[in-house]
């Protein structure tokens, strides 16, 4: 074995080591490795370089300012409220309206603000109908992954893959050409989510935490503890939180029932849901932790005028029949040398959404997931 092979070896298992552990953000752990190749002159520094430069990735990141205006425009939530029965029904029959709406709409928009905006709105609406909320949060979750596969937008390697296909001098995917094998995929994932996750998931109808006053500046994040966080087993006396994550624990919920007594001093269990109090860049870094899920947030839910909420949603339908037409033969011969492709339709659609102040555009760096398009990269 040469050397070459086994520092890449240990590179990998190196790699794989840390993600579990969860050492440091996926990004860092594989920028790190990349850099021990560089300095053992297995890669170069063009090589190295050479995934920030795609075109996959930079749609990606553009893709994460056209979700936020979408949340921004206050739709989904409109969608996700005249799904909702008002009067007494099942898990089955509310998940069988839910998922398949929420994997339509996670085929075109980034996750994470399908997970955001509808969680709080499901916890309170099964409140009122006297469900359990815990029955349809991890459903929501999944149903988001699996619409992911279903168009070249749905995810963000899809992106980086196409994007590496056409450097290869091949011609990229089309916007459904994944659905050929992902819309079956996803389907028989919502059919065993639909009328089997009741059965796995727990059941919990207790009242939501005490909603006391916040001061200004302060976000309530609410999040739920996974297997892969440092601090399972300790107390928050032992685990300083604040000085990890930059939030405070305002209180923990354990199996449904809010801790009292003095649970700082309660070890800290898997699927212990927190709230905190964040400032505005906490769910942007820690959106995609391994170590917890986040559940709900409040920051920047101002709703846009009925003006804006439109044409945000005229610009999504533009930015989806666009890129799909732009396939067509007919299309790409009217202008010659010219691409209009998912590339260009983003480009245009980011723009538009940033001078009409559909999110903000002084803040855009904060919509950005910097650590997914270091890893992608």
């Amino acid at each position: 074995m040469s050397f070459s092979v086994a520092f890449v070896a240990f590179c990998l298992i190196f790699m794989i080591w840390a993600l579990i552990a969860d050492r440091l953000k996926p990004g860092l752990i594989l920028f790190s490795c990349v850099v021990m190749m560089l300095c053992a002159g297995i890669l170069q520094p063009k090589e190295c370089l050479e995934g920030f430069s795609n075109k996959g990735m930079i749609t990606v990141a553009l893709l994460f300012l056209v979700s936020e205006g979408v949340r921004r425009s206050g739709i989904l939530e409109r969608i996700i409220l005249n799904l909702l029965p008002n009067k007494q029904t099942t898990v089955t029959k509310a998940n069988a309206k839910l998922l398949p709406t929420i994997a339509a709409l996670s085929a075109f928009l980034n996750n994470t603000p399908v997970v955001v905006i509808f969680a709080p709105i499901i916890k309170n609406w099964a409140r009122k109908v006297g469900l359990s909320h815990t029955k349809f949060l991890i459903p929501l979750s999944y149903a988001t992954v699996l619409g992911g596969i279903c168009t070249l937008i749905g995810t963000s390697t899809n992106l980086v893959v196409d994007g590496l296909i056409q450097e290869s001098g091949r011609e990229g995917m089309s916007m459904f050409e994944l659905g050929k094998v992902g819309i079956i995929i996803c389907l028989a994932g919502l059919a065993y989510l639909i009328f089997y996750s009741h059965y796995l998931l727990p059941e919990n109808r207790e009242s939501e935490y005490e909603d006391d006053d916040k001061a200004e500046g302060v976000h309530r994040v609410e999040v739920v503890l996974r297997s892969r966080f440092t601090g399972l087993g300790k107390t928050l006396r032992e685990f300083d939180f604040y000085r990890h994550y930059g939030a405070t624990v305002r209180s923990i919920r354990r199996g449904g029932v809010l801790l009292s007594g003095d649970w700082m001093n309660m070890p800290l269990m898997n699927h212990d849901t927190l709230l905190l109090d964040t400032d505005d860049k906490f769910v942007q870094t820690y959106q995609e932790s391994s170590g917890f899920l986040i559940s709900s947030y409040d920051v920047d839910n101002q709703p846009l005028e009925d003006g804006k909420r439109y044409l945000a949603l005229i610009l999504l339908v533009f930015m989806i029949t666009g890129a799909t037409v732009g396939e067509l033969p007919y299309v790409r011969n009217l202008v010659p040398g010219f691409k209009f492709d998912m590339f260009f339709f983003v480009c245009l659609t980011t723009v538009i959404m940033a001078w009409t102040k559909i999110f903000n555009p002084r803040r855009y760096s904060k919509y950005v997931s910097w650590d997914v398009l270091v890893t992608i990269a």
